[in-house]
């Protein structure tokens, strides 16, 4: 007998911590991953400390050879089944493309894109018994391309294409796909990237969405069947003007916009 399970990628940190905390609230037994096992503790701990079921916290690099079926093995020896899938973990690096690490940036690819595929593809058949959902987190750079942000806003744009597909082709068994696509957040996330607050960042905090409220947002969107949920007003406004003007005009704009940052 296997028990259902939401498994949430980058569970440490920032969206990814909110979405366990929300998950939790709303009933879910969880299992959390992300490469810092004594941050999963604490969240693990803080969350049974409020009366929900204690999440089973996985340290796990997703971008090692195998890491899927690693997950699963452990999943399926704690006698768990997933049902929810949130793919959260994704990380991003500023700065033009020939002058960043080309490690660096395949290891982008790697874990926004490959694991995300991979993770989706190998529990796809247990959500699916289940009629679950999955939650593929980008970014409102999925919407357009990011000159100075090349490779982290072409693999938001893929995990953005891919959850639209899968919500048509899942709709049909019942199974809920959404694909979350938050403003910036100031998380551990920004810092890696290397987005500067002291600067034109910080003239949009008071524009920015808390990550609780993007994760609140996220998990209402997926339950209520929507297919691309982004949060924020101001954020929606940025995304239909971008779909609006001419690329020739859009990409200098982004290329300076990104320069400032």
């Amino acid at each position: 007998m296997t028990r259902p399970v939401a498994v949430i990628t980058g569970a440490s940190d920032g969206i990814g911590a909110e979405l366990a905390r929300i998950f939790a609230v709303r009933g879910h037994e969880l299992a959390l991953v992300a490469r810092r096992g004594e941050r999963l503790e604490a969240l693990a701990g803080e969350i049974a400390a409020s009366g929900a079921a204690r999440p089973l916290p996985i340290e796990l690099d997703l971008t090692t050879e195998g890491a899927a079926d690693a997950l699963s093995e452990r999943l399926a020896e704690a006698g768990l089944a997933p049902n929810f899938l949130v793919n959260n973990a994704g990380f991003g690096l500023m700065g033009r493309a020939i002058e960043l690490d080309a490690t660096e940036q395949l290891a982008m690819v790697d874990l926004n894109m490959r694991a995300l595929t991979a993770l989706t593809l190998r529990f796809l058949p247990s959500i699916v018994a289940a009629k679950g959902g999955v939650l593929n987190v980008a970014s409102v750079a999925a919407f357009m391309p990011g000159p100075g942000f090349a490779v982290y806003y072409a693999s938001k744009a893929y995990v953005r294409s891919f959850s639209e597909a899968l919500y048509e082709e899942l709709k049909p068994a019942g199974v809920k796909v959404a694909c979350l696509c938050p403003g910036p957040v100031e998380t551990g996330f920004q810092a890696r990237a290397g987005f500067d607050f002291s600067g034109v960042m910080g003239a949009m905090k008071p524009a920015m969405l808390p990550a609780a409220e993007v994760a609140r947002q996220g998990y209402e969107g997926l339950m209520a069947g929507k297919r691309v949920i982004v949060p924020g007003l101001v954020n929606r406004m940025f995304v239909w003007g971008s779909a609006a003007a001419p690329r020739a005009l859009l990409l200098p704009l982004l290329a300076t916009a990104q320069r400032r940052r």
